[in-house]
């Protein structure tokens, strides 16, 4: 069995990977009922939970059916990063992931996320004082490095070892690739299979489907997948990927009405954390994924991301139903 310090979290654990503003508490309580094993909050900022702004502050909050739970926290400063973690500590989640690779240009601006790439020794030192902050066990999320020419996570892996982590994602892309081209898997394998890493090793990128999952983990070793943009509008993702690892079966896919019901629940369940307004247009970027296949659906999609209240949406799912 795999294990976050003392927290088992399966033989094999697929993850919800943090997405911004996709893997709030309303979508990680759905991925966790079709199947995903750990769960992570969205990237919160240290800075924006010491000034305790409400938004760092929600997204904090998770309910017990989604353990076991990272909370993520990223920052450039040392000790805002450990203030923020002791705070984030008194959530009680079941660990802590450093954000250390998030390639968005307004993060890394601020000092944040892969910036840290570029000053590895601040990494070291930030993930070391974290640790020795925290009786929490602390992972990491990360990538391969910043540039084709920097790609250096074996090192920085075994490096964060050292500084007391308790197990590594990492994310088969640069930073300076963003999300365009394929993930490279390659440098994962290599550092889990470096014989100096004793540590879980989850890999992240481009897993869209049961057999990419096993051509992964039989090729490479790893200790589990982290899911994320085919996660999104997609949550069955998990089940159907276990049960190809499973039983080399592969489920069908949901009606209509499934869809239709699940979005249904998300939607409430965001209006319920969020406001109609921000759940609303938060949802908009998952309309597509939660309707691919479905034939004539363009002209629904156009509907709903312009659609300004829930009456409106569930007019339009309504209509949808008869597909």
């Amino acid at each position: 069995m795999a294990r976050i310090g003392n927290t088992n979290v399966g033989t094999f654990p697929l993850f919800l990977a943090p997405m911004e503003d996709i893997t709030d508490s309303s979508f990680r309580s759905i991925c966790k009922s079709f199947g995903a094993d750990v769960l992570i909050t969205e990237f919160i900022s240290a800075d924006g939970l010491i000034r305790d702004a409400w938004n760092s502050r929600i997204k904090m909050q998770f309910e017990e059916v989604q353990r076991p739970i990272g909370i993520q926290i990223f920052g450039s400063n040392v000790d805002s990063m450990k203030q923020a973690v002791q705070m984030a500590e008194t959530a009680n989640p079941d660990f802590i992931d450093l954000n250390f690779g998030c390639p968005v240009r307004k993060i890394v601006m601020k000092g944040g996320g892969s910036a840290l790439m570029q000053d590895i020794p601040k990494m070291i030192s930030m993930a070391e004082a974290v640790v020795k902050t925290t009786r929490l066990p602390v992972t990491v999320k990360t990538r391969l490095g910043w540039d084709e020419t920097h790609r250096e996570i074996v090192d920085i892996a075994e490096r964060l070892q050292d500084a007391g982590i308790s197990a590594i994602g990492i994310h088969g892309r640069t930073r300076s690739q963003q999300y365009s081209g394929k993930a490279d898997w390659t440098l994962i394998g290599e550092v889990k299979n470096n014989p100096h890493m004793k540590i879980p090793v989850w890999g992240n990128g481009d897993v869209d489907s049961g057999m990419k999952a096993e051509e992964m983990k039989n090729r490479y070793g790893i200790d589990g997948i982290m899911i994320g943009r085919a996660a999104m509008g997609n949550p069955w993702i998990f089940n159907e990927i276990k049960s190809w690892l499973e039983r080399h079966e592969e489920l069908p896919p949901p009606s209509v009405k499934q869809r239709i019901d699940v979005l249904r629940d998300h939607i409430q369940k965001s209006i319920a954390v969020k406001g109609e307004r921000s759940a609303l247009l938060e949802l908009r970027r998952l309309y597509a994924g939660y309707f691919k296949g479905i034939p004539d659906f363009k002209k629904y999609r156009m509907r709903l991301v312009t659609a300004i209240d829930f009456g409106e949406v569930e007019m339009i799912l309504s209509e949808i139903t008869i597909l």
